[in-house]
């Protein structure tokens, strides 16, 4: 049974072994071409197409003999074959053209949208009241409800029950602000009281917080009896509820947190905060015998989370109604997608059942001010670009972290620009359809009434 070969592979060959010509060789063969079966004869068309393809093929042999010597013109003269393939005749081109490649649908195909309901989302998140009105023994106008939810913030899949809030910061010490905070407060940094009024009455605040801040050792280390003596202010310029934090030194802390307490009794205060690096139990239980509702605070780390929010149930006895965590807000660098990772991770791991997480979660958003872009004039590197006008940038800045972290699942904001509060009030009402969004003047946006 004779061999085959293709074209390609024989003239391969010969070019591998530098063969520039063959004499008296003699190349023998046959030529097979196969067609698929079918009924109906052949079209004008196929045939055109297919001969021009037999002459492409034609044509290729025929310079193939010529390259190995042998003299094709003898061939070409008495079969008159054309040099060159001629074009298509008119009518047949004007055939092929009129074919589309696709058939072009007259309509798109109908569908049918449908929001898709996330079915792992079984544990709702804990409700907790914040401030206590005279029926229930406390002094305070309203109270505030934080967490309920049943899905993640803004999904379709279940309504939420409450907005979120913002508390304004009070300090019992003037501190050093940005500029674009500061001029907003500089009638009132030296009472507490006043402060309160103006966070609440002019600003808009569901809340004060009343840091006591001079507490810390390295500032004025004031005592608790004296500290407390602004919580009472504070408590009574205005009827929301309040939170009250104190310097942050692990030490003092639990002292003067668990002094403030039994001063505020019955008011049912957000106490701020517990945490891991102090005397947790001695804060957890302070909240307890006076009312209150404890903030957990951890820092960007979800075990750790669990771990002070187990030992508050279990060892000092908060019950789960009186906690809110506070997992940390980082609002520069790559801080704030760690922040928000952190709290997404939090608030899916509680719909989904971690029964040590479904707790409604805070922020301390004014963190946002302590991002050097946030209140420089200019960047300090000479070759950097402009960064713009930072009475623009601090509360862009601010507001951006709020509305980026109420995205995660935050019930609660800290905050201290007015015109920020403002914006994170707008963004999330109008997200839960409670108010229609309006668009401001972006030319004179910083003015807004404030």
């Amino acid at each position: 049974m004779a061999g085959k070969i293709t074209l390609s592979d024989l003239n391969k060959t010969l070019s591998e072994m530098n063969v520039q010509s063959l004499e008296g060789v003699k190349i023998e063969g046959d030529i097979e071409i196969e067609l698929d079966a079918g009924a109906g004869g052949v079209g004008p068309l196929f045939a055109y197409y297919f001969g021009q393809e037999a002459a492409k093929i034609a044509m290729q042999l025929m310079n193939f003999a010529k390259a190995v010597g042998y003299p094709v013109e003898n061939l070409l003269q008495p079969v008159a074959v054309a040099s060159a393939i001629a074009p298509a005749p008119k009518d047949l081109a004007a055939a092929a053209a009129a074919v589309p490649a696709f058939k072009v649908a007259s309509a798109l195909a109908s569908a049918k949208f449908s929001v898709g309901i996330d079915k792992t989302w079984r544990t709702p998140i804990q409700e907790v009241t914040l401030g206590a009105t005279k029926a229930n023994g406390g002094s305070r106008g309203h109270v505030v409800k934080l967490g309920g939810e049943k899905a993640m913030p803004f999904f379709p899949d279940a309504a939420m029950p409450h907005a979120p809030k913002v508390t304004m910061d009070v300090f019992d010490m003037p501190i050093g602000m940005a500029k674009a905070v500061k001029m907003h407060y500089e009638d009132v940094i030296n009472s507490p009281g006043e402060w309160a009024k103006k966070a609440v009455k002019k600003f808009g605040a569901d809340m004060v917080t009343v840091h006591l801040i001079s507490t810390d050792p390295l500032l004025k280390d004031t005592s608790a009896q004296d500290a407390v003596k602004t919580v009472e202010e504070v408590l009574q310029a205005v009827d929301v509820p309040i939170c009250i934090g104190g310097s942050g030194n692990p030490n003092k802390d639990p002292i003067v947190l668990s002094k403030a307490a039994e001063v505020a009794a019955g008011e049912r205060c957000l106490i701020a905060s517990a945490n891991l690096n102090m005397d947790w139990e001695k804060i957890g239980k302070a909240c307890v015998d006076n009312g209150h509702v404890c903030l957990a605070w951890t820092q960007l780390e979800i075990n750790s989370q669990k771990e002070l929010n187990r030992k508050l149930m279990k060892v000092a006895g908060v019950p789960r109604d009186s906690i809110v965590m506070d997992p940390t807000t980082a609002a520069l660098a790559y801080g704030l997608d760690f922040a928000y990772s952190n709290m997404e991770r939090i608030r899916l791991g509680a719909l989904k059942g971690d029964e040590e997480l479904t707790f409604p979660m805070s922020s301390g958003t004014t963190n946002a001010w302590g991002v050097r872009e946030s209140w420089m004039v200019r960047s300090p590197n000479k070759d950097d670009s402009d960064w713009g006008d930072r009475m623009l940038r601090g509360p862009i800045w601010e507001i951006l972290t709020g509305y980026s972290l109420a995205m995660a699942g935050v019930d609660i904001f800290m905050m201290m620009h007015p015109l920020a509060v403002a914006y994170v009030h707008e963004i999330t009402q109008s997200l839960m359809g409670r108010i229609d969004a309006k668009t401001p003047d972006t030319a004179a946006w910083l003015k807004m009434g404030v």
